[in-house]
């Protein structure tokens, strides 16, 4: 016997299909939608873990600012304290200036030159001398730039040629001088007198090689 479909089977074929896909559709819809979710939570965790850090790391940034303006509070009262120490050796130091600098313009001095005058204004002197000539200036102001730690920047003032009677018939041709240098306190000279010795024990071994 022969059967013969008579229903509409492509009818039901397309309505088959159609009812595969809305659920395709369905389904992928719903799995894009717990992906978004999973996604969307994920990114709340993390930025509430974030959030968590931040706040730590505030805190601790506040304790370190406080800190670190304990520490600046400290190191100016350090500096302070330092500053006082010098200014107290600086003085007890400065008691003895007179006696360095009597001593040393004594050692410094060439032959041919004597002083006439000497006044000190904190720290810088003025001297006013005479000379046989203008080299022994010279001499004396190489001499008091290089030879002695407790002079620095000795400078020429003024250097006028000038007579001295010698007996009443006899008279000599002299160079009257004003040189101003500053007088090293006994920190200075102690750093001054350092450093020479550094550059001449340089010296001496570079000669050696």
């Amino acid at each position: 016997m022969i059967l013969i479909n008579l229903l509409p089977h492509r009818e039901a074929a397309r309505k088959r299909r159609r009812d595969v896909f809305n659920v395709s559709l369905g389904a992928s819809a719903l799995l894009g939608g717990l992906i978004a979710g999973a996604v969307f939570l994920w990114f709340q965790a993390a930025i509430s873990v974030q959030q968590s850090t931040n706040q730590i790391l505030d805190t601790e940034i506040k304790k370190l600012e406080a800190q670190i303006k304990d520490i600046a509070g400290l190191e100016a009262e350090i500096s302070a304290l330092r500053a006082r120490q010098q200014a107290v050796e600086d003085l007890q130091s400065d008691r003895n200036l007179p006696v360095h600098l009597l001593t040393e313009l004594v050692n410094q001095l060439p032959d041919g030159v004597y002083i006439a005058k000497m006044a000190q204004s904190d720290r810088l002197v003025t001297i006013n001398g005479v000379a046989q000539s203008n080299e022994r200036v010279s001499e004396l102001l190489r001499n008091l730039a290089n030879n002695s730690p407790w002079f620095t920047k000795p400078e020429l003032v003024e250097i006028v040629a000038g007579t001295v009677a010698l007996t009443s018939r006899e008279q000599k041709r002299v160079a009257n001088f004003v040189i101003r240098v500053r007088l090293n306190r006994a920190s200075d000279a102690e750093k001054a007198a350092a450093a020479a010795a550094a550059s001449a024990l340089a010296a001496s071994a570079s000669a050696k090689k």
